[in-house]
């Protein structure tokens, strides 16, 4: 029987996109070999294209800049096709879609040169590539060595060429330097085997095979729970696994088993029994141990003390190497998902080893994170916000005096902008941020639509950005070693550049001066701009009313022949407590060399923007988003290079809730829609997500309430937000009310308006928002006759990240809003004049 269009079934037949890189390339639609990772961005992009429109054509070439451009002819658009060829849009993402960012840097032990003036480092960078033949992510290394004259880099020269890496998981330098540990994995004989490896100068001197140790389960290495922490002496090393469980036995043995005499239910309940996850993107992470290993005896030994009630991760040692330093996260009743949620109960632990105790180093009923030893190991700082309400908040900075364990505030919440400062937000410290001073700690934070490094002083409680001012949208911080400061830096219309510089005495710290490492090129006829959204005050007297956000607009340069208007695309952001800062978006930048104008949205309650913004959406979620969103195009409008009959939306996760909204409440101005995993009905939601405190933010909270909790005798009070006076807590069952006022608040009671065309697309095993909420919205627009596809990915989660899968859902989305805008892939009336660099 052959299945509907846009059934599951045939959804999945739509992920055979690894046709559209064929590994035997047709003459004039692909390139003949991959460019190598760090070819000049120009020449890449210019290759590409030229062969996606069948030949290249010289142009006039730019004097002093070394090569020559080419010209995109137009493809052929649609005719004769319900939807666009995928050539074309194949060869825009090969060209755009796959330009390598860093995901590591560090510096190794230096050496002195040049008659004892110059110290030389070598410069260790990992990074990471899709590759579309493969249809997985690549990971390589590239080496550098670094200049430096003891006041700044004088240069940066590679070393080698990069190298692919293979079956690593993690990697971690020893704290001379002198050592490097490797934790990978293998196949033997069908089964995964994780090893751990201890590297030298002289080679390889251990290999350590831990799952044959059967110690525990799999090593974690994701950045919630999992590190890789050598001690002081380099005799030891840190790191978190799952707990070892039961073998898993047959209830019925065959004659002569050893385990024969089992009785069968408990073999039952090995085999079958359930157990708590920590939601998605870490559904294989349950139960966490901290386990070492002694390089020496290659023995590995289980951590014991921890209470039973708190799983731990982001482990180091502490100074003096008889205790361990960890986040303990609370897991009773049961665990709700982790992953992009800072505001799940969590405190500072310190684990004598000696003892065998556990001493609280932080308040228990807060959410920490991130801790991190100054050099001297007598300052400890990490990241505190509250428990529950909005899924992220703007944090505290604090630090405790390791001799005195005195806790102080370096950095409070910012409500609304200080002296240009916003706050601090998840993800901000990297594992290497204190400047050999002591004092002074670097970071990288939203700072509204920017992604800025800022500097702080520990003693004063200053804040200062040190890149306000420079042209690239979003810095990412690295590390700093030895007050050497490695980024990475990009802005809308260019990829990722990898950038180095020696952080100034204090007071002088904006004025580091940056050598660039590796340049990616700007994209040329290609612009972008933040524009700034003053909403009008609400009639209610909100006291948040009057903040104002930001939208970031990438389109094509404008035609200095005469004026045209292009087709807008906007995308709200997911979350919805995230951000859309100034950075490299490869689906975003491919639609606008498409010929798209792209309106990127941080409505109020997005990151970047101080709590009170964030407050501010709270009880006001389906309302206060989504006519941001509008007011926002509504705005971009009257700038007259948009063209308002031809605008789509886009949108993923809250940002598809956002834009399954507007195509309901705004049915004539939207043309098309295409949505990635969308929330569509919060209240069939509600016992299907990992987080479902989240029905708080979604109208039902806002109210200061209070509750009492008992967790192995300890007595914790939780701030809960609530609109209506219905806290969240884990015993509780809606009532009528609570599900009336989610599904009021849920696209799905627009539906009966949409006329827009919908494409759906969603990953199988997305435990954040289940993929049948695409499913409901599917039968109920194709049971009213609206034009809807649903797509329908097996092996993906919330994100849709696979390599495959990603590119498949671009070119959908690409080819079904252009579709249904009537859009030619026009981009040769553009003139993409692309050079090529030396």
């Amino acid at each position: 029987m052959k299945p509907e269009e846009g059934s599951p079934t045939a959804g999945r037949k739509a992920l055979a996109f690894r046709h559209s890189f064929p590994r035997a390339p047709r003459p004039g639609l692909f390139l003949e070999a991959e460019p190598p990772p760090f070819l000049s961005l120009s020449l890449s992009l210019s290759l590409s294209l030229s062969l996606m429109a069948g030949k290249s054509e010289e142009a006039e070439g730019e004097p002093g800049r070394g090569g020559e451009s080419h010209l995109l002819r137009p493809s052929q658009g649609f005719q004769g096709s319900p939807f666009p060829p995928q050539a074309p849009l194949a060869a825009v993402y090969q060209a755009l879609g796959c330009f390598p960012s860093v995901s590591s840097a560090w510096l190794g032990a230096g050496f002195v040169g040049g008659g004892g003036e110059i110290q030389y480092h070598p410069l260790f960078t990992e990074w990471c590539q899709p590759d579309l033949e493969r249809c997985q992510l690549l990971q390589f290394r590239r080496q550098y060595i670094l200049h430096y004259d003891g006041k700044a880099v004088v240069s940066v020269t590679p070393f080698g060429l990069p190298t692919e890496i293979q079956n690593q998981l993690m990697i971690k330098m020893s704290p001379t330097g002198k050592h490097k540990a490797i934790l990978t994995h293998h196949f033997e004989k069908g089964q995964k085997q994780e090893v751990l490896e201890v590297w030298s100068n002289s080679g390889k001197v251990q290999h350590i095979n831990l799952t044959a140790l059967d110690k525990h389960g799999k090593v974690y290495t994701d950045g919630h729970f999992g590190c890789l922490a050598w001690s002081s002496t380099e005799k030891k090393i840190l790191y978190v696994a799952e707990r070892r469980r039961p073998k898993k036995h047959p209830l019925f043995p065959q004659e002569g088993s050893s385990k024969k005499t089992e009785k069968p239910s408990e073999a039952g309940e090995e085999q079958f029994g359930y157990y708590d996850n920590w939601g998605e993107a870490l559904s294989d992470k349950s139960i966490p141990i901290m386990c070492v290993l002694n390089t020496e005896t290659s023995e590995v030994s289980i951590l014991d003390g921890i209470p039973e009630y708190i799983s731990p991760g982001q482990a180091l040692w502490s100074p003096d190497n008889k205790g361990i330093v960890f986040v303990g996260w609370w897991h009773e009743p049961f665990r709700l998902g982790l992953s992009a949620c800072s505001n799940r109960r969590s405190a500072l632990f310190l684990l004598d080893l000696t003892e065998k105790s556990c001493e609280l180093l932080s308040l228990d009923d807060q959410a920490v994170s991130s801790p991190r030893l100054s050099p001297d190991g007598t300052r400890l700082i990490y990241l505190e916000g509250p428990v529950f309400g909005p899924h992220r908040h703007c944090l505290k900075l604090k630090m405790l005096n390791w001799q005195t364990k005195h806790t102080s505030i370096v950095v409070d919440v910012v409500r609304t902008a200080t002296d240009g400062f916003y706050g601090i937000y998840p993800g901000a410290l990297p594992l290497l941020c204190w400047a050999t001073d002591n004092n002074r700690v670097l970071l990288s934070t939203p700072q509204r639509s920017r992604k800025e490094l800022l500097v702080v002083d520990t003693n004063m409680g200053s804040v200062k950005s040190i890149t306000a001012g420079e042209p690239e949208g979003s810095w990412t911080l690295l590390g700093i070693h030895q007050d050497l400061l490695l980024a990475s830096c990009s802005s809308p219309n260019c990829p990722p550049s990898l950038k180095v510089g020696m952080l100034p005495i204090t007071g002088n710290e904006p004025g580091v001066h940056w050598i660039t490492v590796e340049k990616a090129s700007v994209l040329p006829n290609m612009e972008w701009q933040i524009l700034t959204v003053h909403p009008p005050v609400s009639q209610e007297g909100s006291p948040y009313t009057d903040q104002t956000f930001e939208v970031v607009l990438l389109r094509p340069e404008l035609s200095k022949e005469g004026e045209k208007t292009f087709p807008l695309i906007v995308s709200p952001h997911g979350g919805p407590h995230a951000v859309f800062d100034a950075c490299w978006n490869p689906t975003m930048a491919c639609l606008c060399q498409l010929g798209f104008a792209v309106l990127m949205v941080n409505y109020r309650g997005s990151l970047g923007l101080g709590q009170a913004s964030i407050d501010s959406l709270i009880s006001h979620v389906g309302v206060q988003d989504v006519e941001d969103t509008q007011l926002a195009v509504e705005l971009a409008l009257q700038m007259g290079t948009l063209d308002p009959k031809r605008i789509a939306l886009l949108g993923g996760s809250h940002g598809g809730f956002i834009c399954c909204h507007l195509i309901g409440r705004y049915p004539d101005m939207y043309k098309a829609c295409a949505v990635r995993s969308p929330v569509i009905n919060m209240a069939t939601l509600l016992g299907t997500s990992d987080i479902p405190d989240c029905c708080q933010r979604f109208g039902l909270f806002g109210r200061d309430q209070k509750f009492k909790c008992n967790t192995n005798g300890l007595h914790h009070f939780h701030r809960r937000y609530s609109a209506l006076g219905l806290p969240y807590f884990s015993e509780r069952i809606p009532t009528e009310v609570d599900l009336a006022t989610m599904l009021l608040s849920s696209p799905i009671i627009h539906a009966a308006k949409v006329q827009a065309p919908v494409l759906l697309c969603v990953g199988a095993k997305d435990h954040r928002v289940s993929p049948y909420q695409a499913l409901e919205y599917y039968r109920v627009l194709r049971a009213r006759g609206v034009p809807v596809r649903l797509l329908w990915y097996p092996e993906e989660n919330h994100a849709i990240s696979g390599v495959e899968a990603k590119a498949d859902v671009f070119i959908h989305c690409a080819q079904w809003i252009m579709h249904h805008l009537s859009v030619e892939a026009d981009t040769g009336s553009q003139q993409l004049s692309l050079k090529a660099e030396a």
